[in-house]
């Protein structure tokens, strides 16, 4: 496990460097562009994609970028040129991104509409703000304050890996290490249980995390306990 956890991270961390910016950028188009066609072609892009398993994109993905493509078919061994290591990259990364960024879009979207149509906006407006900067001083703020959080959190969850995505290119970190102590003839259960162990262990750090930063990141929260104490 030791040694293929910083594969896995290495993987993931590039993941959300790609999908945070993307994803957000696209959710405060389309939350910009409200029932306009680009509202309307982001939103049909993301319903189609956030529905689609990791896995089964990138099947399709190594099929069409690797078989059909020069991309390479499965992850590049340590000795491989640094050119061919880092198009290794490509076919996870993009596989582990689209679902993040269809999240996020989605979120920032709704988000963002919600902020646009608030009463204390059209005050921002009256008192002589230009759109522009009513958009950046207030509603883009305020909607960030609930997307912030699964942000920290998807960051600690780079930990964890994906398992059939990891089996599937013969990436070496834990998640494939999981699914070949698991397929043995006879199971390493020693692996098993400290590999579910250390997933386990992720997913609540990441879910405490989330919890605790709304009190940090949300002045609201903290006035409103302040009240009832």
């Amino acid at each position: 496990i030791k040694e293929r956890i910083p594969l896995t991270i290495s993987v993931n961390i590039v993941s959300v460097i790609l999908s945070v910016p993307l994803g957000i950028g696209l959710g405060i188009w389309a939350g910009l562009k409200k029932n306009t066609w680009v509202d309307h072609t982001i939103s049909t892009l993301v319903m189609i994609f956030i529905s689609i398993p990791s896995f089964v994109v990138i099947s399709f993905l190594i099929y069409f970028l690797a078989y059909k493509g020069n991309l390479p078919i499965v992850w590049p061994d340590r000795d491989q040129v640094l050119s061919k290591r880092i198009l290794g990259y490509i076919i996870p990364v993009m596989s582990l991104s689209f679902g993040s960024i269809c999240g996020y879009c989605r979120f920032v979207r709704a988000e963002l509409c919600e902020v646009m149509s608030s009463e204390y906006l059209l005050l921002a407006r009256t008192k002589g703000l230009t759109k522009s900067q009513a958009i950046t001083r207030h509603a883009l703020r305020n909607a960030f304050v609930p997307i912030l959080p699964s942000i920290l959190a998807e960051i600690i969850g780079v930990f964890s890996g994906s398992m059939i995505l990891e089996n599937l290119y013969n990436i070496n970190g834990i998640g494939d290490l999981y699914i070949t102590a698991l397929n043995q003839g006879n199971p390493d259960y020693n692996v098993l249980m400290v590999d579910m162990a250390i997933f386990t262990t992720v997913g609540l750090l990441a879910g405490i995390i989330l919890d605790l930063s709304y009190g940090f990141i949300d002045p609201r929260i903290r006035m409103g306990e302040k009240g009832n104490a």
